[in-house]
């Protein structure tokens, strides 16, 4: 075996073990014996069932709901052992765990079942039966979700079930509410629309689950090894190339995948070596795939499970999401590519030789139609089709892109597969999805919404920026331990209408805010796990990877901010001068504030240099034609300053090339 295929082996040995370590979703049963036969027909059955009423029409939404969460539970218990390491010890599936799977699957499909009577019990009452039934179900979701997602998020919802039981008892009077008894709530989570088969449930069923299963087609297609050759071939003869080109091909990743620590471990078994190999710090190269990773969850068009939920929260289109978050992903990736750049030059890094490259002409004559699935979801969702249609279309294409080539080429085994893991990479989005509905049920149960708006309100005394930290702080906390789904939904669910209703803000720029600051708590020290991923594959600190991170990715926590101040980012009141303004003044901005956050310009900086780029940076990034041309001149300043400095020592030193983004 030649050197090169040791490393690959190694790479992809380092990739599984990450995944395994810090995605929970990966910690599934590799020995199920002879029930791999029922995983594989429930699996199957679950992406068929999508595919049928995505093309030919959904049911209601309560009874599809139900399909989709049953049957996901029942598939939850038969692979996820109930302790974590006992899936490759286990060498079939215990008999509890296969009598939880079919409990979890009546208890939910009971709704079906019995759907005119529950729908007449709203009225009359509930019976014991039903009673019975919903704690059931309550409890066999919150195990579903522990194994799959985690234990925090289980905290949470055990959290908010406990406070609209005993909120009599709760000593803040802003928040204490009478209590409700306990078979109130657990009919009222499990029966009613605004519970666990509220709005993200129906979302999952009706969109998410075939985005996912779009992704998942895509991959089959080696379009991954596309992107990476694809980012190498335009940006890998530049100052370091390596840095540049993993930002890019994760870009590009994340245009078909929305999880942060799986795309961190898919790209960075191949960048980060490359990375390391060219001179960057081993906490820099992790910290570089981390953060260009989490980036994909804001990268239309398929960006992460919480974007449908905000198309339904809002009540709008998702071509408007995915317009709203095309300039500030541009943002965030610009900022990324920029930190790049100043350490490639602080370091001396330079670009890989043009024979090491692949050829750009000759990767898109070849591999170019990898494309199409990618412009038909754009396009149809542009011209006005249902997130739901065009998505089968995408299906469609991505199944027929499969098929130019014989390694891709889908015999029937490989279709049953690829159905069958349509549903398993589904899994964890379904469980988190519908836990996050008990906890928009509380807050809609208990009216926990408006005190908490009254609360922060009062807590900023009425200042919008204050009022924006608190909600950033909770939206990270809260992401520490929540999928980014369900943070999102728990923060639109209380914080979003307080600064809504409080300061008369545009919901959209609100939903992105909240959004974003949920996302990024996956490079945010000190629980990131995409962060920990890429350390774990670059073999290096942890924590220092985490912080690398967030200097690259300090985009994202300005971003946010610009587009509340300066909604014209997210398209709102926007015209094409201003736009164009506002855009090139930001990108100035991120510039100032990555050299800042460095330390490099086109010469090291002295630490009062960094402070007048970083304040130079913000100004710039803030609306305001003033502001901007303060920012300009001490940004020439600096640059002259450095310059001149160079020119007197000689032009020596490792900041003596020219200072050029390429």
């Amino acid at each position: 075996m030649s050197e090169k295929e040791t490393q690959q082996l190694d790479s992809r040995s380092d990739a599984e073990r990450m995944l395994e370590k810090y995605d929970r979703e990966s910690q599934f049963r590799i020995h199920i014996g002879k029930w791999a036969w029922v995983v594989t027909f429930i699996g199957v059955s679950l992406t068929v069932f999508h595919l049928y009423v995505g093309y030919f029409g959904t049911l209601p939404s309560q009874k599809q709901g139900a399909i989709h969460l049953g049957t996901a539970l029942g598939i939850i218990f038969l692979l996820y052992p109930i302790k974590g390491g006992l899936q490759k010890k286990q060498k079939t599936i215990p008999w509890y765990d296969v009598l939880l799977a079919f409990t979890a699957m009546y208890v939910t499909y009971h709704k079906i079942i019995f759907f005119d009577s529950i729908l007449q019990s709203r009225i009359s009452g509930y019976s014991t039966i039903d009673i019975i039934i919903s704690i059931l179900g309550i409890l066999l979701l919150l195990e579903a979700t522990r194994r799959t997602v985690g234990l925090p998020i289980v905290i949470v919802a055990s959290v908010m079930i406990g406070y609209a039981l005993f909120g009599k008892f709760v000593p803040t009077q802003v928040l204490s509410h009478p209590g409700f008894s306990f078979d109130r709530i657990a009919t009222n989570l499990w029966f009613r629309e605004s519970g666990v088969f509220g709005t993200p449930i129906q979302i999952s069923s009706k969109f998410i689950f075939l985005f996912l299963f779009f992704g998942v087609i895509l991959v089959h297609t080696k379009i991954g090894k596309f992107f990476n050759d694809l980012a190498f071939a335009i940006t890998g003869r530049y100052t370091g190339g390596t840095a540049k080109a993993a930002v890019a091909a994760s870009s590009l990743q994340g245009m078909v995948s929305g999880s942060s620590v799986g795309n961190t471990v898919a790209s960075g078994s191949f960048t980060i070596p490359m990375m390391k190999k060219a001179g960057f710090k081993p906490e820099f190269a992790a910290g570089t795939e981390a953060s260009a990773s989490t980036g994909g969850q804001i990268m239309p068009p398929i960006m992460g499970a919480a974007a449908f939920i905000m198309m339904e929260y809002l009540g709008v289109d998702y071509g408007t999401i995915m317009l709203a978050a095309t300039i500030p992903a541009a943002l965030y990736f610009s900022g990324i590519f920029i930190g790049t750049h100043f350490e490639a030059k602080r370091m001396g890094i330079l670009g890989l030789p043009k024979s090491e490259l692949p050829v750009l002409k000759e990767i898109m004559l070849r591999y170019g139609y990898m494309l199409i699935p990618l412009i038909i979801i754009i396009g149809t969702v542009m011209v006005g089709f249902t997130p739901q249609r065009a998505a089968i279309y995408g299906i469609i294409s991505a199944y027929l892109v499969s098929l130019v080539r014989k390694e891709t080429r889908l015999s029937f085994r490989k279709t049953i597969n690829l159905l069958e893991q349509g549903a398993r990479v589904a899994l964890p989005v379904i469980a988190a999805v519908a836990t996050a509905g008990i906890i928009a049920g509380v807050v809609s149960i208990t009216g926990l919404g408006a005190k908490f708006a009254a609360g922060i309100i009062a807590l900023s005394n009425g200042v919008l920026i204050l009022a924006l930290i608190f909600t950033m702080i909770a939206c990270i906390i809260l992401g520490m331990g929540l999928p980014t789904t369900a943070n999102y939904v728990v923060t639109a669910t209380i914080a979003a209408p307080a600064l809504i209703n409080g300061f008369e803000l545009a919901p959209i720029t609100v939903h992105m805010f909240v959004f974003y600051f949920g996302i990024v708590a996956d490079i945010t020290p000190p629980v990131c796990l995409a962060a920990y991923a890429g350390a774990g594959i670059a073999r290096a600190n942890p924590f220092k990877s985490g912080v690398s991170a967030v200097k690259l990715a300090i985009a994202a926590f300005i971003i946010p901010y610009i587009f509340i101040y300066n909604p014209i980012l997210v398209l709102v009141d926007v015209t094409p001068v201003n736009l164009v303004f506002s855009v090139l003044t930001a990108m100035l901005g991120m510039m100032g504030v990555s050299s800042a956050m460095i330390g490099f310009f086109i010469d090291n900086s002295k630490w009062w240099e960094r402070i007048i780029m970083l304040l130079a940076g913000i100004v710039l990034i803030l609306p305001g034609l003033v502001g901007n041309i303060i920012g300009i001149v001490l940004i020439g300043s600096i640059w002259f300053l450095q310059k001149r400095r160079k020119d007197n020592e000689g032009g020596m030193g490792l900041g003596s090339e020219p200072s050029v983004l390429m």
